[in-house]
């Protein structure tokens, strides 16, 4: 039996056709156990009848009126961020087609929550019936906010929501926020770093996010990541490429980049043109990598065999967000009309 990762995507719920994954009644359903959308205790009558409404129908007609009257300001806008993703996953063939689409478009109209738990589930989807806990926390990054730190030699990824939560609760969860709020000494936050030792837990922590990721060169993490990144390639832009961390790039003829992020991409387009880039920027980019097509055919013709290289840095205050919607707009693939570099 293929191993069970990351629950709360609805996986066994979405249907799965050969031409991707496609929403399903129950897939939506699960959505209205969010927090964001689940009435709290004191839940005005038309939103518990907004509610009642959707969970009886996952598809239901939602007049503009009824939203209107949705008592609470943020859950009134909730409900309109989820009604628009909703009708927006039905319309579509496949989850594929609507994350595709999304980026296609002038702007994104979709709240980053629902772009992330898009990437998530294509995601879950391109890892399906692997058993590699490398593989599965670093897909962790295609849709989850990193910290990252460099300790003894080694740049480590932290999940960042984990972090700021056990740094408001110490990991003892209300109690540990009054003990903050007394000024009480709370421990350090440390995290476990994926290890061979520790790799069977992953599955074990379903979604604790309790990991951090070794994205040193030439340590499984960053192969890992690059593995994911091809996988993603091939599901969404459909070209095969294979994909492998560098220490730096040494390429008199560098012909194309991509950042993977905003940073990212402002540091090697510097590069690029040839400025000069100040040392504490270096420091920021985290990782480097290589990507060929397989099928030379597959990249724009002005390609030829060269190479592709990518680069994923984090910000100053050291968070890092990848954006795997960079491979898509930015890769110089033969069918994407005209790509941009970086």
């Amino acid at each position: 039996m293929a191993q069970a990762f990351w629950a709360s995507t609805g996986f066994e719920l979405l249907g799965h056709e050969r031409e991707g994954l496609v929403a399903t009644d129950a897939w939506l359903a699960g959505f209205l156990e969010r927090s964001e959308l689940k009435p709290p205790a004191d839940a005005g009558a038309h939103e518990l009848a907004l509610y009642a409404l959707v969970a009886a129908n996952a598809r239901a007609s939602v007049a503009p009126a009824m939203l209107a009257a949705v008592e609470d300001g943020d859950a009134r806008q909730n409900w309109r961020e989820f009604l628009r993703f909703r009708d927006r996953v039905v319309a579509a063939p496949t989850l594929e087609e609507v994350y595709r689409g999304l980026f296609a478009a002038d702007a994104v109209d979709l709240s980053p929550t629902f772009v992330d738990a898009l990437a998530q589930a294509i995601t879950r989807d391109v890892l399906d019936g692997t058993e590699d806990p490398w593989l599965c926390r670093a897909g962790e990054m295609l849709f989850r906010r990193q910290r990252v730190s460099t300790e003894g030699g080694q740049v480590l990824a932290a999940d960042a929501m984990t972090l700021e939560a056990f740094a408001e609760t110490g990991g003892f969860g209300a109690v540990g926020r009054l003990l903050r709020k007394q000024s009480t000494a709370m421990p350090e936050v440390k995290m476990d770093v994926l290890n061979h030792e520790n790799a069977p837990f992953y599955f074990l922590r379903d979604e604790l996010y309790s990991f951090a990721l070794d994205l040193t060169p030439g340590r499984e993490g960053a192969g890992a990541l690059a593995r994911v990144l091809a996988g993603w390639v091939r599901r969404l832009a459909g070209a095969e490429v294979t994909i492998e961390p560098v220490e730096r790039i040494e390429d008199d003829r560098w012909r194309w980049h991509v950042g993977l992020d905003v940073d990212a991409t402002s540091i090697l387009n510097a590069l690029y043109r040839g400025e000069s880039v100040a040392a504490a920027e270096l420091e920021r980019m985290v990782l480097l990598f290589r990507l060929e097509f397989r099928d030379p055919r597959d990249a724009a013709p002005e390609m030829g065999a060269r190479p592709v290289y990518l680069g994923l840095a984090c910000r100053p205050d050291r968070t890092l967000k990848l954006k795997p919607q960079n491979l898509l707009l930015n890769l110089p693939l033969r069918n994407s009309g005209e790509a941009q570099r970086g």
